[in-house]
């Protein structure tokens, strides 16, 4: 298990110090597109900031985020071993990375100075018939993690109803709200579902799937291409300057509700989506 934990340390460093090349390769779009000015230069400055952050190993963004992890983990693994190897992995990289301490006592406001503390990180276990250990880490700023929104539709404040549309209407909704802060380009997540619980954690894992991941609902997949022109209209572009590109990627997806409940959770990413996986076995 020792190499597990070394494992787990270093996926902490690449995920910290070099984005997935799909949201690189978006952000190179975004500054090609954008006319000269405020934001396109926004945009190189950006696109700097990833390269140089890759060349020298240093975290691209000085938050950190909450360390939150998906595993797949196999029957005959222990859950509890698994916890505390990730624990063990986390101060180990918060030191060697380094990763900024971002774990905070609700009662004492004192910082444990390495990540981990009363469930932190963030795990999310999903058992599998599977003979692999796979890991998923998302690093996400608190900056963009506040510009998240959860709606209870229907919502007469922005007219929404219990459909795909009123959907449509919370997630424009949420980026208005935001108004550039949390560092656009944004990528988002939303889930749709019974409980506001389960529509959060969905919602998250959306963050997690390749921008160009094409969803098997073609219902889902053209609200998907409808909703990044019209987020993109908005006009808040890169860093909120204003400019073309304010959301690179939107993905959707959906649980069965409950008769009485419908409720939509959106997951705001900075441009800054850090997420990376390891595979064990």
């Amino acid at each position: 298990m020792l190499k597990l934990k070394h494992g787990i340390a270093e996926l902490y460093r690449k995920v910290a110090t070099s984005l997935p090349s799909d949201i690189e390769n978006e952000l190179k779009k975004a500054h090609e597109i954008e006319d000269e000015g405020i934001a396109k230069e926004a945009m190189k400055v950006v696109l700097e900031n990833i390269a140089l952050a890759r060349k020298t190993s240093r975290p691209i963004c000085q938050d950190t985020g909450v360390p939150t992890f998906f595993v797949k983990i196999p029957q005959q693994l222990s859950q509890k071993e698994l916890r505390e190897i990730i624990v063990v992995a986390t101060r180990e990289a918060t030191e060697k990375v380094p990763l900024r301490p971002n774990a905070v006592d609700i009662l004492t406001d004192k910082n444990s100075g390495d990540n981990t503390g009363k469930n932190i990180p963030v795990i999310y276990f999903e058992e599998t018939g599977e003979h692999v250990l796979t890991i998923d880490l998302m690093l996400k700023g608190s900056g963009c993690e506040n510009a998240g929104q959860i709606y209870k539709l229907p919502a007469e404040e922005i007219n929404a109803q219990r459909d795909l549309d009123g959907v449509r209407k919370c997630i424009i909704d949420t980026v208005f709200k935001a108004q550039g802060r949390g560092c656009p380009p944004y990528t988002l997540g939303v889930g749709i579902g019974a409980t506001k619980d389960q529509v959060s954690v969905l919602a998250k894992r959306q963050l997690l799937r390749r921008i160009d991941e094409r969803d098997g609902d073609e219902e889902i997949h053209a609200l998907q291409v409808r909703l990044l022109d019209e987020l993109n209209q908005l006009g808040i572009g890169p860093l909120g300057f204003g400019g073309k590109t304010t959301v690179i990627g939107v993905n959707i997806d959906y649980n069965h509700r409950h008769p009485a409940s419908y409720f939509v959770d959106v997951s705001v990413c900075c441009w800054a989506n850090r997420r990376g996986r390891l595979v064990w076995g």
